[in-house]
C-alpha cells in the first residue's frame, strides 16, 4: 500500500486501546504489552496478590508468538502458596474466574463496571487512615495535591470514602476498609486485567490503579507494585538472552509511491474501533489523544490476518457501514463473516503450506524453530508475501517489494540478522543451512529474574519514566490541556453509558460479558466443528447465567436463550453456573457471526455472535477505544424452532470461471 499511493493507518486495537493510550501519560510507556516482574520474585516476596479483572489460568493458554507455557508452572506454586496460607490472593470481578477456582482464593465480587469506584474508596482510607507512603508520592510522583480535592470531596462535595463506594459497589465499606489495610501489610503485587479497560471511561481503570499502587509505595520493589500483562504471553516468565528475529517489516530505503498521497484534509490514520464512525461520516471531526482528527472518505478496505467481523462492536451499525464500501478485499484461509461481507477474497497458505521461522515465548524469548512446510499450497491459496509481489507487479514495484528475495532467501536474511544480533549478546547460533537442515530448533540460556520499574525506583533521576515529568503522573497536565470533559486531568469515577444497579429501572436488566474464550484464540478454531462442539450447547456458543437468573426466566441447562436489547438479538445454549452472581452473564468474544438472513441489519444471529448486543462508543475523546464490555441485555427462552446455524460452511460456487488469474 505505502508503494501504491495514499493509505489511512489505524492506531491502537481492540484488546487494550484504553490502557495503552493512557499508560504512556501516567507512568511513561504501553506497559500493556511489556514483560512484568518475574513471577519467582513475586512467589519469592509477595505477601499478596490482587488479581483485578485478570484471569491468567484461562488466558495464559495463548501467546502473540508461539507458547511456552512455563507460566503455569509457577502459577502452580503459587497455588501451593495459597494452600499453606504463604500468601493470599484476592481477584477483584464479578465472577468466579478459572483462575480463583484453580488457586482456591478470594473474591471480592464488585459489581460490574464499578471498579474505578472501589479504587478511589481504597486511596481514600490508605489517606483518612495514614496507611499511605508518603515518601513515595514525594519521590516518585507529580500531582497528588492536584488528586487530594477531588478525592476528599473538596471540589465537588463528596468524599470519596467507604460509604460512598459500598452504595455503588455493592460491598459493605468494612470490606472495603479491611482490604485497604491489607493492601499495606507486607508486599503487595497488583496484576490487572484487560477486560475493564474495554469499558465506557475505561482510561479511568489502569490511571486510578497506578495511582492506588503508589499510595500503596511498593512499584519497582520485587513481588510489589502494578502490572497489566501477567494474563498475557507469559507474563511474569523469567526473559532468555537472545536474540529477538524481526519479521517482513518496512523496506529499506522505499522509493517514492507511485501514487502521490492527497488526503483531501482528512486524517492519515483513525481508532482502530472508530472504523464504522467512519465509514458512516466522512468529514467528521473527533477528538483522540491531543489531536483532531477528520475522517477520510474510505472507498477500499483490506484486510490481512484481520477479521473486522469479530472485534468490531455492534454489528448492525457496522453492516450499515460497510455498503459505504465500494470494495472489500479479506485475505484469508478461513471462510469468516468478513469473507461473506467482502467483495474479492484472496486464499492464503495456512502455515502447514509454507517454510517459516518462529520464535517461542513471547516474553520468555525461549528460543527458535524452523517451520518446515508439510504439504504444498492447496487449491489456489497462496502465501501472502507472494500475494502481496503479485498486486504490486500490477504497479511496476513486484522487485521493490522482494527486494530481489523469494520466501526462503528472506526467512534466512532474518535468521542471518538474528545471528548478528546474538553475536552482540555474546550468543552463538549456528549458521542458516545447520539450523534449517538440522534440528530446527535453538533454546537460549535462561535469564536472570527481574523487576519491573526497578532501575526507576533505584535511580529515578537516571531512569526517568517516558512522562513529561519522568516521573508517574497522578495529575497529567497533558491530559488537562487537551479539556475533554469525559477524561480530566486525573483519574474520576463516571457513569457509563449504561451499567446494571445504577439506581435507574432499566429494560434490559443484565450486564453481558464477552471476555476472552477459554476454549480458543478470539475467534480462531470457531470454524472447527469436532472442537466446537467440545464446548458448543445445542449448537450454539454457551450463555453462563446464574442459577437465580436462569430460575427467574424459566431457563434450564441446555436449553436455547434469545440474549437481547435494542441494538440486536442471539441466539446461545444456556449454561447454568455457581460462578455468576445474579445480574451477570457471559457469552464469550470470538463467536462467528451468523445472521439469520444475511446482510440485513437487525436480523437474529443464530449462534451467539455477543457483539451484535455491544455498543460502538468510544471510551472517552482521549483514547477513542472500544466500550465492549458495557453492555445490559435481557435473556428469555427462546421457544419457536431453532433455525439453521449459517456462520460455518461454504463458500458456494455459483459459477466455474477460467484458470486461476494469479
Amino acid at each position: 500500500l505505502g508503494l501504491h499511493g495514499s493509505y489511512v493507518t489505524t492506531v491502537g486495537d481492540y484488546s487494550a486501546a484504553a490502557a495503552q493510550v493512557i499508560l504512556p501519560h501516567v507512568i511513561g510507556s504501553l506497559e500493556v504489552y511489556e514483560q512484568q516482574t518475574s513471577l519467582p520474585l513475586v512467589i519469592q516476596n509477595s505477601n499478596t496478590i490482587v488479581l483485578w479483572g485478570c484471569d491468567p489460568i484461562k488466558n495464559l493458554q495463548i501467546e502473540f508468538l508461539v507458547p511456552d507455557h512455563d507460566a503455569f508452572g509457577y502459577w502452580q506454586q503459587i497455588k501451593e502458596a495459597v494452600a499453606q496460607n504463604k500468601m493470599r490472593v484476592i481477584s477483584v470481578d464479578p465472577v468466579r474466574s478459572k483462575s480463583q477456582n484453580y488457586l482456591g482464593c478470594e473474591q471480592l465480587a464488585l459489581r460490574p463496571q464499578t471498579d474505578v469506584a472501589l479504587m478511589l474508596a481504597l486511596a481514600h482510607t490508605l489517606y483518612e487512615e495514614k496507611l499511605y507512603d508518603t515518601a513515595f508520592i514525594t519521590d516518585y510522583t507529580v500531582g497528588f495535591e492536584q488528586f487530594l480535592p477531588y478525592l476528599l470531596g473538596e471540589s465537588d462535595k463528596q468524599p470519596k470514602n467507604a460509604e460512598w463506594a459500598a452504595e455503588i459497589c455493592g460491598l459493605t465499606a468494612e470490606q472495603i476498609r479491611d482490604f485497604a489495610r491489607l493492601l499495606v501489610k507486607g508486599r503487595t503485587q497488583f496484576m490487572a486485567g484487560w477486560c475493564v479497560q474495554r469499558m465506557h471511561h475505561g482510561e479511568q481503570y489502569p490511571w486510578m490503579l497506578v495511582v492506588l499502587a503508589s499510595m500503596v509505595g511498593q512499584i519497582g520493589l520485587p513481588g510489589g507494585g502494578v502490572g497489566f500483562g501477567w494474563h498475557y504471553n507469559g507474563g511474569g516468565t523469567v526473559t532468555s538472552t537472545g536474540p529477538v528475529l524481526s519479521g517482513l517489516g518496512s523496506i529499506t530505503n522505499p522509493p517514492q509511491a507511485k501514487y502521490k498521497a492527497d488526503f483531501r484534509g482528512a486524517s492519515e490514520h483513525i481508532p482502530t474501533s472508530r472504523i464504522v464512525d467512519c465509514l458512516l461520516a466522512p468529514g467528521n471531526k473527533i477528538a483522540f489523544n491531543g489531536e483532531t482528527l477528520t475522517y477520510p472518505d474510505i472507498k477500499m478496505a483490506i484486510y490481512s490476518a484481520a477479521n473486522p467481523f469479530h472485534a468490531q462492536q455492534d454489528r448492525n451499525r457496522m453492516i450499515e457501514a460497510w455498503k459505504k464500501l465500494e470494495t472489500v478485499v479479506v485475505l484469508e484461509h478461513q471462510w469468516t463473516a468478513s469473507c461473506r461481507f467482502a467483495d474479492i477474497v484472496l486464499p492464503v497458505t495456512t502455515r502447514f503450506e509454507r517454510n517459516d521461522i518462529e520464535q517461542f515465548g513471547t516474553h520468555s524469548n525461549k528460543g527458535l524453530m524452523a517451520l518446515h512446510q508439510i504439504v504444498k499450497p492447496q487449491y489456489e491459496a497462496r502465501h501472502d508475501f507472494d500475494i502481496f509481489a503479485g498486486l504490486c507487479k500490477r504497479f511496476d514495484k513486484e522487485a521493490v517489494y522482494r527486494e530481489n528475495r523469494n520466501e526462503m532467501q528472506w526467512i534466512q536474511a532474518l535468521y542471518d540478522e538474528g545471528v548478528k544480533m546474538g553475536a552482540s549478546l555474546g550468543v552463538t547460533l549456528p549458521d542458516f543451512t545447520t539450523f534449517w537442515q538440522g534440528d530446527g530448533y535453538i533454546e537460549y540460556l535462561p535469564g536472570q529474574p527481574w523487576v519491573r520499574h526497578g532501575e526507576f525506583r533505584e535511580q529515578p533521576d537516571l531512569n526517568p519514566l517516558g512522562t513529561p515529568s519522568g516521573l508517574i503522573e497522578i495529575y497529567s497536565k497533558t491530559i488537562a490541556g487537551f479539556a475533554y470533559d469525559d477524561c480530566p486531568g486525573h483519574p474520576v469515577w463516571m457513569e457509563p453509558f449504561e451499567r446494571t444497579h445504577s439506581g435507574k429501572k432499566d429494560k434490559y436488566p443484565l450486564h453481558l460479558q464477552s471476555c476472552h474464550p477459554d476454549k480458543r484464540l478470539h475467534s480462531q478454531l470457531c470454524s472447527s466443528e469436532a472442537f466446537r462442539n467440545t464446548y458448543a450447547v445445542a449448537g450454539r456458543e454457551p450463555l453462563y447465567i446464574s442459577e437465580q437468573d436462569a430460575t427467574t426466566r424459566g431457563l434450564k441447562a441446555g436449553d436455547i436463550a434469545r440474549v437481547f436489547n435494542a441494538r440486536g438479538q442471539v441466539l446461545a445454549g444456556v449454561v447454568i453456573s455457581p460462578d455468576f452472581t445474579p445480574g451477570v452473564v457471559r457469552i464469550h468474544e470470538g463467536a462467528w457471526y451468523s445472521p439469520q438472513e444475511g446482510g440485513k441489519a437487525g436480523t437474529l444471529c443464530t449462534y451467539g455472535d455477543p457483539n451484535v448486543l455491544s455498543a460502538d462508543i468510544g471510551t472517552s475523546q482521549l483514547a477513542q477505544g472500544p466500550s465492549a464490555h458495557t453492555v445490559l441485555v435481557e435473556v428469555e427462552r427462546y421457544q419457536q424452532k431453532a433455525p439453521q446455524v449459517t456462520a460455518f460452511g461454504g463458500p458456494q460456487i455459483v459459477k466455474e470461471e477460467g484458470t486461476s488469474a494469479a
